[in-house]
């Protein structure tokens, strides 16, 4: 990775060709297909675009376009900037708190060894945030979590999001969605306590 010590996983753009099941034996292919540097408000950024095509006996399954950003270390004092103001109107919504055992399990479950998510002196000295993270892709599944309890039956035929915002585990959020318009398109979000957008994602249902 390029040399800059903080990483964030920044939104994914995922196609589903076929169906997954339970004990599908399923293989993955990565990529790196590009890296791309810029100077922000935060400092110096890479930002890298990773490809990954998962397949089942040869047959795609699913492709996914990951955005990685590299950031430099935090300076002593920052704060985040203020955020931009969330929709409140939705079709459908979730109050949301994640709590450290959550976050620590998650990121058992994802291989994410990030102490930002889990361990509370190590984000609050070092890293200079209020509370441990919640994970971008934990926030991603929540937002698919509210499609399927309002549409059990629907079928995706892609789906993407991009973080904006951090999230942490003392504040609820609240995750919101439209209905499906004429052509499958549902429009997802994510607004914090104070009603700022951390999460913006779409999916796009089959007919």
């Amino acid at each position: 990775p390029p040399p800059r010590p903080r990483r964030m996983w920044a939104g994914s753009q995922l196609q589903f060709h076929l169906p997954v099941n339970i004990g599908d034996p399923l293989t993955r292919s990565s990529t790196i297909h590009s890296i791309k540097e810029k100077t922000g408000r935060s400092g110096s950024l890479a930002f890298v675009k990773v490809q990954h095509e998962i397949s089942r006996s040869g047959q795609l399954c699913i492709t996914e376009s990951q955005d990685i950003v590299y950031r430099e270390a935090a300076k002593p004092g920052a704060s985040l900037p203020a955020g931009e103001p969330a929709d409140s109107v939705s079709d459908f919504q979730l109050q949301f708190q994640a709590d450290s055992r959550l976050l620590f399990r998650y990121s058992a479950l994802t291989f994410n060894a990030h102490r930002i998510h889990y361990d509370t002196p190590y984000v609050a000295g070092v890293e200079g945030y209020p509370g441990l993270i919640v994970h971008g892709p934990l926030l991603a599944t929540m937002m698919l979590e509210l499609l399927w309890q309002n549409l059990p039956e629907a079928q995706l035929s892609a789906f993407e999001f991009k973080a904006l915002r951090p999230v942490f585990d003392n504040k609820a959020c609240t995750i919101r969605a439209t209905s499906p318009d004429s052509e499958g398109n549902v429009r997802l979000w994510v607004a914090d306590h104070e009603g700022a957008l951390c999460m913006q994602g779409q999916a796009i249902i089959r007919p």
